[in-house]
């Protein structure tokens, strides 16, 4: 992979985590902006736990969804939509990585020939197994990276409780809601630090068990990626990403919404990317890659 690929799946990768961890947490920047948020009653805050500690504790429990060891490993689906295709994928997590088949493209059943290539590409992971788990090697840098920029959130940021603490619609149970910028006085650790820099925002931490619920982030001043000789992220831009409770301790990413700008050495790239994941159905024992995608091939899917 050369390094303008490789910076662009960290950027879009690493930086949604990171913001979620106690950001964007990736990630994923904050318009302290239209949140949807109850007008009900606020949620009370003591005055004397410093909204730092809720932050270090939910990115502590960050760390542990990037660090996930596949034991409470999910079925479920996920519909993405970027500049290229706009596509639905049943998805089953392995010891491997992810194994997906589409179902649907641009909210349509697919065709007979649209299947039939999906049916012969998981034909083909199952005569090469072990070219999929190369390709999927690829994920370990970014996990990576992701823990590198959630364990530096607490430290590069000044954190504040959110006025009012407005609550989010529809999510059970009471939200400490914290709004952050970053502290002019944080010496970066890493070049991929950079990233922390000129992001703020708002997050939605869950009282009871301390997850991050929903980041909203904001790129208030442009951001230069390993010194601006890589790139630079665009002031401007924004991410809003929210996580799940799919089963017992297990949390999820469940949305996720990019629009970036920024410059990869030399190109521009325009980054709009939005990703939901939902029908979250835990398995009852980690599964093989090739077990996964037997799975997929026996699951009817509904054709035009």
């Amino acid at each position: 992979m050369n390094l303008p690929q490789r910076y662009q799946i960290q950027l879009n990768c690493a930086l949604a985590m990171c913001l979620s961890g106690a950001f964007f947490a990736f990630l994923t920047p904050v318009f302290l902006a239209a949140a949807q948020t109850a007008q009900g009653s606020a949620a009370v805050v003591s005055p004397d736990v410093p909204p730092r500690t809720w932050v270090e504790s939910a990115a502590a429990n960050e760390l542990s969804i990037i660090k996930d060891d596949g034991k409470v490993p999910l079925r479920y689906r996920v519909h993405k939509i970027d500049s290229k295709e706009d596509i639905t994928r049943e998805v089953i997590e392995t010891r491997d990585g992810t194994v997906a088949r589409l179902i649907e493209r641009n909210g349509q059943k697919l065709t007979t020939a649209e299947d039939a290539a999906e049916r012969e590409r998981l034909n083909d992971i199952l005569a090469s197994p072990a070219d999929f788990v190369r390709h999927h090697k690829r994920d370990d840098a970014t996990r990576v990276d992701s823990l590198q920029l959630v364990s530096q959130m607490p430290y590069a940021m000044i954190f504040t409780y959110a006025p009012g603490q407005p609550q989010l619609h529809g999510v059970p149970g009471r939200q400490i809601v914290i709004d952050f910028i970053p502290d002019k006085n944080y010496k970066t650790q890493e070049t991929l630090d950079d990233l922390l820099t000129g992001i703020q925002g708002r997050m939605w931490i869950d009282a009871q068990s301390h997850r991050m619920v929903r980041v909203e982030g904001l790129v208030g001043e442009a951001v230069n990626f390993g010194w601006g000789i890589l790139g630079k992220i665009n002031k401007g831009g924004t991410i809003v990403l929210e996580q799940a409770n799919a089963t017992g301790d297990r949390w999820v990413y469940s949305r996720l919404d990019t629009h970036l700008t920024m410059r990869v050495v030399v190109k521009t790239v325009a980054m709009n990317n939005k990703m939901t994941a939902w029908d979250f159905r835990p398995l009852p024992k980690p599964v093989s890659v090739q077990e996964a995608v037997h799975t997929l091939l026996d699951m009817p899917v509904p054709l035009r």
